[in-house]
Formats: structure tokens, C-alpha cells, sequence
């Protein structure tokens, strides 16, 4: 079953570890299927669960502790709502926005609850693929650390630097040094930027290397999960939400730390010490109303059930997968069965009909529940075990397949489509809510988190701000952005300022805030260097501030008449204030100068005077010497 539109990304399945390393520790132990465009061809494919066994001379394992917070506590805790985007199905995976270093470097990181590390290419990888940002730049960045080398850790082979190192089930790779720096989490979150380890790569193979996407924030149990990390300095509670959008909608919506969960969402128990993994206690499925006849151990198997965010389909075990296939053809025989998109495989497809609305699924497949040990059961739609077929126009195709030799039950992200799920680690459960996942924030009321950016007004002077002073505040002076529009160049230059006038009124700002240059043309596309400064020399942006211009025009809320044509940023840089000197200090400095310059010119005034009165004068006359007569030769 491959699709030509479809990837796979992230299916944690086939390196399972009872153990997590130590702080900074790494054992290659993490397994996402990544597949890359070239090879969307192919049916994603899932290999058996097996354990690895932890080289004793490169890394050093305990068990997971099992974090819990006072009630009291968790309830005062910020938390952070961050948007979604991609789609599942048409890039095998959805992505989140993190800003990194000071001034902050930005980044599209794929959304992986089965992963324990978060990721970016370094500025200093020759084995990188090109993905949809400029690789991380240490130096860039001031408030940059490297993670030294210690007990805790393995090392490089200078024995300096702490290093990590992920093998995937698809034979792709990533291993890198292991460094400190600033975190953000964009405008709508409550949380200000922290300090956090992740890992910035040296080398990339396979389908890391060749994604789009510019690599993974680790939401998995271990020391080095990004949760982890910002629940053991207090700063969250130990729980975080995915929303994933549905069928033809995209998106959705994280949320890190907790907030008021629906009070009529189901949940299933959660046992952490049975893998490093999220799992839920499903007993059994009914389809259209009616239990299939298998034995509830079915889904105890190996690791059990298994769900990761960063696995695209469904795979059940064999025994399962036949009753449940079974179950929705006789459910839907009078549909024309079809082959599937790729020939090679034998896919389970249905032509449904010349219309492709969505909305009427739900009146041709039958309804899906999945049941849980505690009798509670989870309604699935169409859309959360079916796929649209990429070749013939209304015909969908089954996500979920048999999952071979493994009997794991691994549950990926299109079961969870237009749904919220709670990793609820404090209490060891995961909750499940139905939903509009692109209209999250309303439906629940997050508040707390700051309104929109803005830029400052003109009476403003954020450098007096007393916010200045939060700790990892960071000050922004000028914002570069290089943008490329679908026009010529010949045809954009006579219109420059007036595109000028229209950026700086989309931003809410000035006109002599931004300023256009470097008009260069490629063919019937223009670059230019867009600049956005402060309105006073003397102030500055917020990081949140410029983190939001930044994202406004990476998401395509900036809107330009069609005369400008399409516009997409290629590259940005953030640079900050320059340093200014006291006026008060300058101007004495320049009068105190200035004086000793008028004192040493009277002095020398005085002193060439009293030489010329020290001469004595001659007469004219004195001075004339007599002729002498030309002597006869």
C-alpha cells in the first residue's frame, strides 16, 4: 500500500528499551519509520519490536522514575499551547515551530511521542540533508553551552563533549553533540524561554536526511524528552496534549503542561514501567456495533498497544487484523472494491463515489470503538481508519494493516485524527476527546497565554521596561528577512515603496521601520531583504515579538494584493540591539576635549607671541649690502 503523496514518518517500533540512560545519556533505542519523497512510492513498512542490548561501554541504564506533582502545585503551573502543522497523511507527519539560541534560531520539528530527544541539524554537519530552515549556528547564538563530557554521559573521542547517537527502524540515523541553550515556545505560550539540552547533529542518513522537516522534538519518557526536562525544574506539570487535524484539514494544536480537560473524556490507564512508551489497555474493537470475536490477550502482546504520534497508520497484530478487515467489508460490500495506489501491494480500497465530500463518509463506512479495560469505550470515525486513494477520485483506502511478525498493537496518528489525547504522566493514563482540532483553543478556553504580538507603539521604550529584566528575555534590534515573490523584478522595482507601505501597515508599524533592498531576479521570481527595525534607535523587539513576525510570514498571515504575486520566506536573521554609548558621557567627553583643544591652542598662541617680542628689530637699510663690480674675465 504506498501512496505517491503519502510518507511515513516516525513509527517507533522497533527498538522498545526497558531503561533509559542516565542524565545525557543515549542508547539507540528509538525507531520511527521515516520515509522520504523518493520513496513515497513504497508501502511504509513496519518492522518486528525486539530489544536491543545496551553496549556496557557506551551506555549506562536505571529505571524511569516516576515523577509525580502536588496537586496544589500542578494546578498553578503555566503550560504552553503551540500550533500544529503539515498534514499526516501528505507529509507522514505534522511538525511544530521552536525557537532556539539568542537571538532565537527557528526550527519545524516533527511532533514524536515515541521519541526522547529533540534534534537539529548544526551549523557544522557536512552530512545533512537540506530541510525547511538554516541549520542551527552555535556561534551565533550567546547564550549557547556545550554539554561537557562527564560520568553521566557518553563522550566524543576527545573525551570534551557529551554526544548522542538514534538508529531507526528503516536503517536512517542521527548522532550529534549534545548542547544547552535557550528554548522558545512562540506567542501563545505562557511559558518565557528556558534552558534546555537537545541534540545538534553531525551527521544524518537515510530518510532523516532527506525530509523536509528539520527534525524531532522528543515528547517520549526519558531524561532528555523536552516534557522531562521542563517537568523536573518545576516549570510544567507531567502531562501534555496532542491535537492532530483531520481528513483535508491539517494541523491542530500541542499543548505542554496540563490545563482543564474536558469532563467527558475517556480515559485508559497508562503503565509506565511496562516500556518507555505510551500504552493503553485496549481489551477490544467493535465495528458497527459489534464486538469481533478475539481474545482480549490479543492486544497484550509483546509491548502491548502501543500509541505514537509520530506513526502514520494503524498496525494491528495478524489475528485482529484479519476480524477487523473482514468486519468493514461486510459492512460495505456493496462498494466496488479497486486496487490500491501502488500495485505492488495488496491494499484494501473501496470506490465510493464521484464525489470526494468527506462529510459523507460517515454514512458509508461503518462507526469503529475501540474498547478499554475499564469498559469505557473510544468512537472512531472513518476518517481515523481510512485513507484517501491518491490515484482515483473518491475511492479511500484502509489505514490500518496486519503488523507482521510483531505482535505489538501500534496505534499511529491517523486513529487519532480531529482528536484530543492527554498524556496524562502525573496520573499514569491517556485521555481521548473528540474534536474540531483546528478550533481547540476556543472549545476549551486556554487562557493565560499573552495576545498576538504587536510591535511597540510610538510612545513606547521597552528598554526602560521592567520586563526587560525576566530572566531569558531576549532583545531583538533589527529583523532581517529575505522573501521571495512569483513576480519580475523589472516589474517590482517601480513598485518597491509601495509594497514597503504595504508590509509596514500588515505589521501595524511605521513606514520608516521597514525598508526594502537588494532586488535581485531568478527567472520570473524577485529576492529582496526585507529590514523591520524598532521605531526609536533607543528601543528594541521582544523575542516573542520578533518570533511572531517571523511566523506570520513563515505561515502565510501576511497579505499582499495579487499584484506581488505569491511570497515565501527563505531566510531570516535576528540581530541584537547595538550597543550604544551614554549621551551624557559623549557629550561632557566631546566639551571636555574641546576645551583642552582651546586651552592648547591660546597656549600656543601666547608662547609664539612672546618670541616674536623677544627679536630685536633692524632697519631695511641695515640689511642692504653694497654692490660689488663685476670682476674683468
Amino acid at each position: 500500500m504506498a501512496l505517491p503523496s503519502i510518507s511515513l514518518i516516525g513509527a517507533t517500533v522497533s527498538i522498545l528499551i526497558y531503561f533509559f540512560a542516565l542524565p545525557y545519556s543515549i542508547t539507540a533505542g528509538e525507531n520511527l519509520l521515516h520515509q522520504s519523497p523518493a520513496a513515497r512510492s513504497r508501502r511504509p513498512m513496519v518492522f518486528p519490536l525486539f530489544h536491543s542490548q545496551p553496549n556496557s561501554s557506551s551506555s549506562r541504564s536505571i529505571s524511569i522514575p516516576h515523577r509525580k506533582l502536588h496537586k496544589s502545585d500542578s494546578k498553578s503551573l503555566p503550560h504552553s499551547h503551540m500550533r500544529l502543522y503539515d498534514d499526516l497523511l501528505i507529509n507522514g507527519y505534522y511538525t511544530t515551530r521552536l525557537w532556539i539560541g539568542t537571538p532565537p534560531q527557528m526550527f519545524a520539528l516533527i511532533v514524536d511521542s515515541g521519541s526522547t530527544v529533540t534534534y537539529v541539524p548544526c551549523s557544522d554537519c557536512e552530512q545533512c540533508g537540506k530541510h525547511q530552515d538554516p541549520k542551527f549556528q552555535p556561534e551565533l547564538s550567546s547564550t549557547y553551552q556545550p554539554v561537557k563530557c562527564n560520568m553521566d554521559c557518553n563522550c566524543d573521542d576527545d573525551k570534551e563533549q557529551c554526544v548522542y547517537e538514534r538508529e531507526y527502524a528503516e536503517h536512517s540515523s542521527s548522532k550529534g553533540v549534545l548542547g544547552e541553550d535557550l528554548i522558545s515556545f512562540g506567542n501563545e505560550s505562557q511559558l518565557t524561554p528556558q534552558r534546555a539540552v537537545f541534540g545538534c547533529e553531525t551527521v544524518e542518513t537515510g530518510d532523516l536526511y532527506s525530509q523536509r522537516a528539520d527534525g524531532i522534538i522528543g515528547l517520549g519518557q526519558g531524561d532528555l524528552s523536552l516534557v522531562d526536562q521542563l517537568v523536573d525544574k518545576g516549570l510544567i506539570s507531567n502531562s501534555f496534549g496532542l491535537c492532530y487535524g483531520g481528513m483535508d484539514v491539517g494541523g491542530g494544536s500541542m499543548i505542554l503542561g496540563g490545563f482543564d480537560y474536558p469532563s467527558d473524556m475517556i480515559f485508559t490507564d497508562s503503565d509506565p514501567d511496562r516500556s518507555p512508551y505510551y500504552n493503553i489497555d485496549l481489551t477490544g474493537i467493535r465495528v458497527a456495533g459489534k464486538q469481533l470475536s478475539l481474545n482480549s490477550r490479543v492486544f497484550d502482546g509483546e509491548h502491548g498497544t502501543v500509541l505514537d504520534s509520530g506513526t502514520t497508520y494503524a498496525y494491528l497484530p495478524d489475528a485482529a487484523f484479519a476480524a477487523f478487515e473482514e468486519a468493514v467489508m461486510r459492512e460495505v460490500s456493496p462498494l466496488k472494491q479497486i486496487d490500491g495506489p501502488d500495485p505492488n501491494f495488496k491494499d484494501t480500497c473501496f470506490l465510493v463515489a464521484a464525489s470526494n465530500d468527506v462529510t459523507e463518509l460517515s454514512k458509508i463506512f461503518p462507526a469503529v470503538e475501540m474498547i478499554f479495560k475499564s469498559g469505557q469505550s473510544w468512537p472512531l470515525s472513518p476518517e481515523n481508519y481510512m485513507f484517501r486513494h491518491s490515484k482515483v477520485h473518491g475511492a479511500y483506502c484502509l489505514g490500518v494493516f496486519p503488523n507482521g511478525k510483531d505482535h505489538t498493537t501500534l496505534l499511529g496518528g491517523i486513529v487519532v485524527r480531529n482528536t484530543l489525547v492527554v498524556y496524562d504522566r502525573e496520573n499514569s493514563k491517556v485521555g481521548f476527546w473528540r474534536t474540531n482540532c483546528s478550533e481547540l483553543s476556543d472549545r476549551l478556553h486556554i487562557d493565560g497565554a499573552p495576545p498576538p504580538a504587536t510591535l511597540p507603539s510610538n510612545d513606547s521604550n521597552p528598554s526602560r521596561n521592567s520586563s526587560s529584566d525576566i530572566q531569558g528575555e531576549i532583545q531583538i534590534g533589527q529583523i532581517n528577512l529575505d522573501l521571495q515573490l512569483t513576480v519580475n523584478s523589472s516589474y517590482l522595482k517601480p513598485r518597491i515603496e509601495e509594497l514597503s507601505k504595504l508590509l509596514s501597515k500588515e505589521l501595524d508599524v511605521k513606514s520608516s521601520q521597514v525598508s526594502l533592498s537588494n532586488l535581485t531576479s531568478k527567472g520570473n521570481e524577485s529576492l529582496i531583504r526585507m529590514v523591520v527595525v524598532p521605531p526609536e534607535p533607543s528601543t528594541w523587539f521582544s523575542n516573542v515579538t520578533a518570533t511572531n513576525i517571523v511566523s506570520r510570514f513563515t505561515n502565510h498571515q501576511i497579505k499582499l494584493p495579487e499584484i506581488f504575486g505569491n511570497y515565501q520566506l527563505v531566510n531570516y536573521k535576528l540581530e541584537p540591539p547595538r550597543k550604544r554609548t551614554n549621551n551624557n558621557i559623549v557629550v561632557t567627553a566631546i566639551g571636555i576635549i574641546a576645551v583642552i583643544i582651546g586651552l592648547s591652542a591660546y597656549g600656543a598662541w601666547l608662547i609664539w607671541k612672546r618670541k616674536q617680542t623677544s627679536i630685536p628689530y633692524k632697519p631695511v637699510d641695515e640689511a642692504i649690502v653694497a654692490e660689488q663690480e663685476l670682476q674683468p674675465i
